[in-house]
């Protein structure tokens, strides 16, 4: 079903013709209230953005999925994400995550019985230290998120279940006073294709009586949900995970394992705001079946992933013919697009060499772009969050302040196989997208619309009539004297713009642009304010922070130790971060480095690379052969030292150690002094990676680095 990820890695074919034109963020909005009567609705939507409110109707039920739900939802994990997906990690990124994320999906958070994504569950209620982190860093990760105004929602993994050490030793645990303990008798008749009821008669044991009410996966164990005692555990679980970690929410894994009348009956009784099931079908009968079948007393009782108009975006972008779109699915559905949660990639879809996954190839900006205009709660993935966040920030804003919600009317304006045109009507005002290959040549020929964003293959326009100026850069970091596009969103033709880059407040005296101007923003930080000028007076005032850094391009260093497997060669496997970083040698298992290095007493096999951009990063698959090799090791940018250990993964493959720290030119985690400050920060080889302005602390100098040694002050200071 899942299986662990080995050479390749997903590659976008996004180099972006971006000119990022115009969004507004909400987190950084000032918004100076004056009340023409078509603007009321969009600035209440725009104070409550400001103020990190849920987009959930106070008239909201837990009914499955919120009616009218505004909000858009993470997928904070990819297959082995065990580092990008720490709990520390992603807590960490709340702030950023904040203004565009209402919901972010996590792994199954509770200790498998060794290092996993979460899909061989075991311990339900007492041991809830994952791969991810321990369980106090998972409970400060979900009330930090709590406190930003997002829901965590669990990843629930009830089809089947592991045992301690043989088929049906199930954990024994005791949650609020009462012991929970499954037994053979819980375990479907049939499991296993059979396997489960030789192995029970070998015990001398009972299976139940029952046999499986959805598809068999013969792997684990598969519950019995007729039984009354598992349906009494996952009850129990179910309220642990809600009401004692606090997550908003969960994600029912591999539905099609169980009738989802049990669904229903969990639901009824947990009572969740937000309930998805992963009902993996493109055929949109099969999914509304599952979706009719969840209900209790003739109420749908949970969401369901939109794998319908997944198959028709994949189809559309993976063959260029985007008129594929008008195939649909849950979120293109008059009845059931309020339980669609939309998305266009996941940790089951997205390219991995180790199984015949089925990814998005190509234009994965307009993929996302067409969700994002669209009724359904969109779910974004976590790699195209991280590697293309200036365009799906804009997207997110854009339908936010349009006020697009699950069950929101939308329309085909123009279908061809090269441009795809939606208008869909939001709470507070319409929202029109273009995505194609040609919709960066799209102009609407109705009159009242203007541009406000738009990236490669992606266009999205808004009505003249919000009245409103859009830089083209959200708040953040940026590099190398980036220009910010102010556009005026207005029904005045030739619009002026005034603006400000020191903080203060925009004046009709002030500094006019006009509508597209650009501006270069300065080094170091900055707060750019614009407005409308009309008639002499400044309209409402938008509000952007920036961090302006100098970047140059660098060289690093890998080295790879392989005593304790006793190789005589090593082979370098390379992928990822802006595409130029494939091997010399572009066959697997790619360059053969044979000269070995002599460093701090031990013997490595090294190799340089380049790192282009601020961005850039390098993934690594090391081998002996072409049969024999370690896990991936991603996300590399510094330095480092990896030895490969003599024991493997799930997938027979060596495991790898990240030894930096434990060179000598390392040192130990230091506790950094929050009043100390710092106005430059130097790699370990000398480059100079920050140079601020003013000066700061050094806390906030090295946020965000990646991992490694720097000198900050004049003393090394380790980055993890």
């Amino acid at each position: 079903m899942r299986t662990s990820a080995s050479v390749g890695a997903y590659r976008f074919n996004t180099r972006q013709e971006s000119s990022y034109l115009a969004l507004i963020e909400t987190k950084y909005q000032t918004i100076t209230i004056k009340t023409k009567p078509n603007m009321n609705r969009f600035l209440k939507s725009m104070a409550a953005i400001a103020c990190g409110v849920g987009f959930l109707p106070l008239n909201a039920s837990a009914q499955g999925w919120p009616s009218q739900y505004q909000g858009v939802m993470l997928q904070g994990f990819y297959w082995d994400s065990f580092d990008a997906s720490q709990w520390t990690k992603l807590e960490s990124q709340a702030d950023e995550l904040a203004p565009y994320f209402k919901l972010v999906w996590v792994p199954q958070s509770a200790y498998c019985g060794g290092k996993s994504m979460g899909y061989n569950d075991l311990y339900w209620f007492t041991n809830y230290n994952s791969s991810f982190g321990t369980e106090q860093e998972l409970r400060s990760m979900i009330g930090t998120f709590k406190q930003k105004g997002i829901g965590t929602i669990a990843d629930v993994v009830i089809n089947h279940r592991g045992t301690v050490k043989n088929w049906f030793d199930f954990p024994e645990e005791t949650y609020k006073g009462k012991t929970y303990k499954m037994t053979s008798t819980d375990v479907c008749a049939g499991d296993d294709k059979g396997k489960a009821a030789k192995e029970a008669k070998k015990q001398g044991v009972s299976l139940s009586a029952n046999y499986d009410t959805g598809e068999d996966w013969d792997g684990m164990r598969d519950l019995d949900h007729n039984s009354a005692n598992v349906q009494n555990c996952v009850k129990a679980y179910l309220d642990l995970l809600l009401n004692d970690l606090g997550y908003a929410g969960v994600r029912y894994d591999m539905t099609k394992g169980y009738a989802g009348k049990f669904t229903g009956i969990y639901n009824k009784a947990a009572n969740p705001t937000y309930s998805v099931g992963e009902y993996f079908d493109g055929n949109k009968t099969n999914v509304t079946n599952w979706l009719n079948a969840t209900k209790v007393d003739g109420k749908v009782m949970s969401a369901a992933f939109d794998f319908p108009i997944r198959y028709s975006v994949r189809d559309a972008a993976n063959n260029g013919n985007w008129s594929k779109l008008a195939n649909g699915g849950l979120a293109t559905d008059v009845v059931y697009k309020r339980y669609a949660v939309t998305f266009i990639e996941n940790h089951d879809t997205e390219k991995r060499s180790d199984a015949a996954q089925d990814p998005i190839r190509k234009d994965t900006l307009a993929a996302n772009a067409y969700l994002l205009a669209m009724p359904g709660t969109p779910c974004v993935f976590y790699k195209h969050w991280t590697d293309c966040k200036q365009d799906i920030k804009n997207m997110i804003l854009v339908r936010n302040i349009a006020g697009i919600h699950n069950e929101s009317q939308w329309s085909c304006t123009e279908n061809s196989a090269s441009r795809y045109v939606v208008t869909t009507t939001g709470a507070n005002m319409r929202l029109r997208a273009a995505v194609g290959t040609t919709a960066n040549a799209y102009t609407p020929t109705d009159d009242g619309w203007a541009l406000a964003a738009e990236g490669y293959h992606w266009r999205y326009f808004l009505p003249t009539s919000a009245e409103t100026v859009f830089p083209s850069l959200p708040s953040g970091e940026y590099h190398n004297a980036p220009t910010v596009t102010l556009r005026a969103i207005s029904t005045t033709k030739n619009a002026q713009i005034v603006y400000t880059l020191d903080g203060s407040n925009p004046t009709a005296s002030g500094t006019k642009v006009a509508n597209g101007t650009k501006v270069t923003l300065p080094n170091g930080k900055c707060t750019l304010k614009a407005a409308l000028l009309a008639n002499g007076k400044v309209g409402t005032i938008v509000t952007r922070t920036y961090d302006v850094r100098k970047f140059e391009a660098y060289t690093f260093s890998v080295y790879v130790n392989t005593e304790n497997v006793g190789w005589k060669n090593c082979y370098f496997w390379t992928w990822g971060g802006d595409d130029t970083h494939a091997p010399a040698n572009n066959k697997w298992p790619g360059d053969n480095v044979t000269t070995l290095t002599e460093k701090n007493g031990k013997k490595w096999y090294s190799k340089q690379f380049k790192i282009n951009t601020p961005t850039d990063y390098v993934n690594f698959v090391f081998a002996k052969e072409s049969s024999v090799q370690t896990a991936d090791v991603s996300g590399i940018t510094t330095d480092a030292y990896f030895e490969i250990q003599n024991s493997k993964d799930s997938q027979g493959h060596y495991l790898v150690k990240n030894v930096t720290a434990d060179q000598p030119t390392a040192i130990a985690d230091i506790a950094v002094s929050h009043n100390a400050n710092a106005t430059s920060v130097v790699a370990i080889d000398g480059r100079t990676v920050r140079r601020f302005n003013n000066a700061v602390p050094t806390t906030e100098a090295i946020s965000g680095l990646a991992p490694g040694i720097y000198i900050v002050n004049g003393k090394k200071v380790l980055v993890r």
